[in-house]
Parts: structure tokens; sequence; C-alpha cells
């Protein structure tokens, strides 16, 4: 008894220690937000700001090179329509390969898998060529279109498939339902953990995405990751600035992930139905 209370009590300092280290960075963020240049850049570490310097978020927002705003804006039309563009290419996807069995599904499947072995810096420049030719450069379209398959997400939903109860198919086919009706108002239903787990790691990856929005967005389509990296120029880095630009952009996903936490464990944990 007393073993086992002392092995719990060791398991909860361990995760304690662990939850304070992976929250050390963005403690670092909230801090540096609020804090001078010279606070940052000073030798002295400081746990907390010698001044809060709330001007750091006035100076943000009225930049008007920069566009925040505009920014936020265009990442979260960019992160949306990406996330339900390849929810919904995968889902489907997954379904197929889950539920059809034969050479050409394997095939499929085997080249899915493949395409994840393959890094995804080495394909920009192809996809960049057919964007351009198409006259999606500067597009919502060619920031989206060309990201809304994801091997990862189409693996992740024919595994849960292969565990999702067939009867209750075969039981709403008896009652008058084609495949397309029973896929829609039976399977998708009963699988909207999954489809929270996947669209909430897919939203936070399109959001967070930098190197595709650089090379085809501009002006018009410059999401806020690219806006944050114009504080880092030739000159010198503007820190207060940088920081207080990236802790508005964090907390749109931070709000996110608390809301959908709960989902993103229940779907990668459970398959099936209880």
């Amino acid at each position: 008894m007393r073993t086992s209370r002392v092995a719990q009590g060791l398991r909860y300092v361990i995760a304690i220690a662990l939850a304070l280290f992976f929250l050390l960075p963005l403690y670092v963020i909230v801090r540096n937000a609020f804090s001078t240049n010279a606070n940052i850049t000073s030798a002295k570490w400081n746990w907390l700001p010698d001044q809060v310097n709330l001007t750091n978020l006035t100076s943000l927002l009225a930049n008007d090179s920069i566009g925040i705003g505009r920014a936020m804006a265009n990442s979260a039309i960019m992160a949306g329509l990406q996330t339900l563009g390849t929810v919904v290419v995968s889902l489907l996807a997954g379904y197929a390969l889950a539920r059809y069995d034969n050479r050409v599904s394997r095939a499929l499947l085997a080249l899915t898998i493949f395409t994840l072995m393959v890094p995804a810096a080495t394909t920009f420049v192809p996809m960049f060529i057919i964007t351009a030719q198409l006259g999606w450069i500067d597009t919502f379209r060619g920031l989206v279109i060309p990201g809304m398959f994801s091997a990862f997400a189409t693996y992740l939903f024919r595994q849960f498939f292969l565990d999702f109860p067939t009867e209750l198919e075969d039981a709403s086919l008896i009652d008058g339902c084609n495949p397309w009706t029973s896929f829609w108002r039976i399977v998708v239903p009963n699988s909207r953990g999954i489809i929270a787990a996947v669209g909430t790691i897919i939203l936070i990856g399109s959001w967070n995405a930098f190197l595709w929005p650089t090379l085809v967005g501009r002006d018009a389509t410059r999401t806020v990751q690219v806006a944050l990296s114009q504080f880092m120029t030739s000159q010198g880095v503007r820190y207060p600035e940088l920081f207080m630009g990236t802790l508005v952009a964090v907390l749109p996903m931070l709000f996110v992930f608390l809301f959908l936490q709960r989902y993103l464990v229940q779907g990668l944990t459970t398959s099936g139905l209880r």
C-alpha cells in the first residue's frame, strides 16, 4: 500500500515537472511580450519584466506594414478551408481503403504510406510550379488546395474504420438506405471523435504553416506566421513586437486545443464504438 502511494506520488512529480518544462516556452513568450527591448536583450535574466510594457500591443496593431489583423484573418480562412477540405477528402479515402479490400486498394494504401516517407520539402518545388502554372499564386486556392490531401489523416481514418461495426451499416442497408446515405447518416455521426481529433491536428498544423504560405502567399494572402517573420530583418530583430505578435498568434490555437482536447484524446485512443 505504501509502495503504491510512493509510486503514485512519483508519477505526479514527474508529470508536474514535464508540464512545467513544456510550458517554459509559453512563459518566455508571455514574459517577453510585455517587456521592453532592454529587458529582453539584457544579460541579466529576470523572471518578470521590470515594468509591464503595454505599448508593444498598440505598436503591433498600429503597424500597417505588417497588418497583423489582416494576416490573422488570412490564416483563419486558410486553416478553416484546409481543415474542412482535408477532413472530407481523408474521411472518404480512409473509409474506401477500409471497406474495399482488393489489389487496387492495397496498392493505393501502399502508395499512401509511401508518401509519409517522402520529406515534405522535396515536394514544394513541383507543387509550386504546378500552382504557378494554374495562376494560383497569391490566392487562397494556391494556399489551400495543394495541402488538402493528408496521408497521415487518411491512414488514421482507415485504422478507425477497420474497427467500426459493419453491422450498423448492414442494418441501414436493410432499412432501405443506399451506401452513400448509410455513410453520411450512420458512419459519419458515429465518427465525431476521430473527426474532431484529426480536424484539430490539421487545424493547428495549417495555422502554423510557414514555408508554403511564404512561397505562394503575397500581400493579399499573407498569413500570420509570414507576417511575424517581417520583424526579423538584416538590420536586426524587433523583439518586443515579435513576441507580442507571437502571443497574439498563439492564443486562438490555445483556445481551440483547450476546447477540443478531450475529443483529441478520445479520437486517437478509441477505435470503433463503445
